[in-house]
């Protein structure tokens, strides 16, 4: 046999191995998550707050208690997390948001929020209703492409 075959079998060989590897550890993390799901939904209570205000922050300057910092990965003690600081009856907390419904969160108004521990989950509001995420403002880019292509008369693109 000569060489580059060789070398194309151990190359297969290798990337056979890795997505045999990537399969059962990605199994492996679905079963966790959806374990934690199932443990998220039986803590899970309806409680009303009056929202404070929103961040994004390092869990570090984040305001969490400390077991909870020490219990963070090493690897995501640098990462932001959705933060909220609300009143939940007299006290004031922060909490940890999810990150899909962290921009529809109103701040400075009274919600009734589905909380597992320190997570919240789902926000509703109490008088009235919640406003949806503002659109988010488009690029440079992408502005110039639509001037560009309402000036040549075609339709622009969304």
């Amino acid at each position: 046999m000569s060489t580059p075959i060789i070398v194309m079998i151990i190359i297969l060989a290798v990337l056979v191995v890795a997505v045999a590897a990537l399969y059962f550890f990605g199994r492996r993390a679905q079963k966790k998550q959806d374990a934690q799901k199932e443990q998220m939904e039986a803590m899970k209570q309806t409680i009303s707050m009056l929202i404070i205000d929103k961040k994004r922050m390092k869990v570090k300057e984040s305001g969490l208690p400390q077991v909870v910092i020490d219990q963070t990965p090493k690897l995501l003690r640098g990462s932001k997390l959705p933060i909220i600081k609300a009143k939940v009856g007299s006290q004031i907390m922060s909490l940890v948001c999810d990150d899909k419904i962290f921009d529809s969160v109103p701040v400075k108004k009274e919600v009734k929020a589905v909380v597992s521990g320190i997570y919240i989950t789902e926000v509703k509001g109490l008088h009235g209703k919640v406003a949806p995420a503002p659109a988010k403002k488009k690029g440079f880019f992408k502005r110039t492409l639509e001037k560009a292509q309402e000036k040549a008369g075609a339709k622009p693109i969304k």
